[in-house]
């Protein structure tokens, strides 16, 4: 029988490993970059390879925990990426460290969903908003290890330690998922959608590779690369729309809150991936800031999503989550606009604090009302494929604004002439560059969540609720 605490325990802590590796391998790609003798594309293929399997794989681990059991793929594939991070750790070049993150992208592809899935699964109508809002903000806590921990180890051991980590966190995930979460599925769910899977990991790493490679490549083959990754995906949309067991069923699109809320995440989410990823490089590539305290530039942020993401879980569920939809994605892009102010030799209590504070406060009011929205959308037979869906398009996101916003940056640098300061103030407006796209894709993610919130699966949400009251 499931055990409420352990469940919560066992999903936060095999989700939370995956997001302490995603954001510690952030804080240490400045230096991952110089030790390992590679690029700035090189170093984005560390982030890429993993965000491109995990992101094009997410539907299919959703869909496998709903046939196969929720809590039998979460188990395997805690299991897989604890090896995988032992694989990353002992990686000797930047070519076996992309490999061993793909494969690493692939485990954390059939955990990911499975978390959330089985928290809904695992918790009634009155208990799941609660839920999903302790969820949300014990994984954001662990998360706050992440850069923190990962600028410690960069500092006083080694980049490598950060993937050594998991493997205790991951042991102890283990044993609590055995002993206390009850096995969940979907006994209707039909055979799974491989084809739909090829084509949209092809179709993906076809658009992705020609932004990170296109400060140096032959554009010419480049922009054939990307023109047929574009043609990917629209078979893979048309093949969807047509076979019997879509990975991405054509039906949860027809909830305008599903759509506009998965949209809202593609806009918030790509700018947050970019802005974790090239932060750092200017925190200590240009502001002289050590890996430690890089890693705790975001502490703020994190907090207060920490602290206001049950508070607005319970709101959410009271009320709606619409107005929470549209003044957090407005407030966060404030907050990444604050981060392109800063000029050279920064402090970071004048500069970066604000912004963080800022991002944070918008973060907070949003993700618990958005993972709400998402999953009270979709319904509860529903519950793997929506949760895989959303950490899908959350994923992609980041993917794509990483290879596209690296390409803007990449181009910046190499038309600078000359070098020392001067080289430096260029990076530093492609950064800003990029904090300001950011915003204005938050922008955008607010202009989603006015569209969230008006049919009938919001308005059976709401009166559960009230009737659980």
């Amino acid at each position: 029988m499931a055990r409420p605490r352990l469940v919560l325990a066992a999903t936060v802590l095999g989700s939370a490993m995956t997001f302490i590796d995603a954001t510690g391998v952030n804080v240490a790609m400045p230096v991952l970059q110089k030790d390992l003798h590679t690029t700035l594309a090189g170093a984005q293929w560390v982030v890429e390879a993993y965000q491109l399997l995990l992101a094009s794989l997410l539907l299919v681990g959703g869909a496998l925990g709903d046939r196969f059991g929720r809590r039998r793929l979460f188990m395997i594939g805690v299991a897989l990426f604890s090896l995988t991070s032992l694989a990353c750790g002992v990686a000797p070049t930047i070519g076996l460290l992309i490999a061993a993150r793909a494969v690493q992208g692939a485990a954390a592809a059939l955990l990911v969903p499975e978390s959330l899935a089985i928290v809904s699964a695992s918790f009634d109508d009155k208990e799941r908003g609660r839920a999903i809002g302790v969820w949300s903000s014990m994984t954001a806590l662990m998360v706050l290890l992440g850069p923190v921990l990962g600028g410690w180890l960069v500092d006083h051991a080694s980049w490598r330690w950060l993937f050594f980590v998991n493997l205790p966190i991951g042991a102890v995930a283990l044993t609590l998922a055995a002993v206390g979460v009850e096995e969940s599925r979907d006994p209707g769910q039909a055979r799974l959608d491989l084809v739909g899977a090829v084509l949209v990991t092809l179709a993906l790493g076809a658009v992705v590779y020609p932004m990170v490679e296109w400060s140096h490549g032959d554009h010419g083959r480049l922009l054939a690369i990307l023109a047929g990754g574009a043609g990917l995906l629209g078979v893979f949309a048309w093949v969807e729309r047509r076979i019997r067991s879509p990975m991405l069923p054509p039906e949860l699109f027809r909830s305008r809150t599903f759509s506009a809320a998965n949209a809202l995440t593609l806009f918030l989410y790509a700018a947050l991936g970019a802005t974790m990823f090239f932060l750092p490089f200017e925190l200590i590539d240009l502001q002289g800031f050590s890996a430690t305290e890089a890693g705790a530039a975001n502490i703020p942020m994190v907090v207060l999503l920490t602290v206001l993401s049950p508070l607005a879980g319970k709101w959410a569920a009271k009320h709606g989550w619409r107005w929470l939809l549209v003044v957090g994605p407005a407030i966060a892009g404030c907050g990444f606009a604050l981060f392109a102010l800063p000029g050279l030799e920064a402090r970071y209590w004048t500069s970066f604090f604000p912004a963080a504070v800022v991002l944070g406060l918008g973060m907070g009011i949003t993700v618990a009302p958005l993972t709400t929205a998402v999953m009270g959308s979709a319904g509860r037979e529903h519950a793997g494929i929506a949760s895989g869906v959303n950490n899908a398009v959350s994923r992609a996101a980041g993917l794509l604004a990483i290879a596209f916003i690296g390409m803007v940056v990449a181009l910046v640098r190499q038309h600078q002439q000359g070098g020392g300061a001067e080289h430096d103030r260029a990076f530093l407006d492609g950064i800003r560059a990029a904090f300001l796209v950011c915003a204005a894709m938050a922008g955008v993610a607010a202009l989603f969540g006015t569209l969230t919130g008006d049919d009938a699966a919001m308005k059976r949400a709401a009166r559960a609720a009230a009737q659980s009251k």
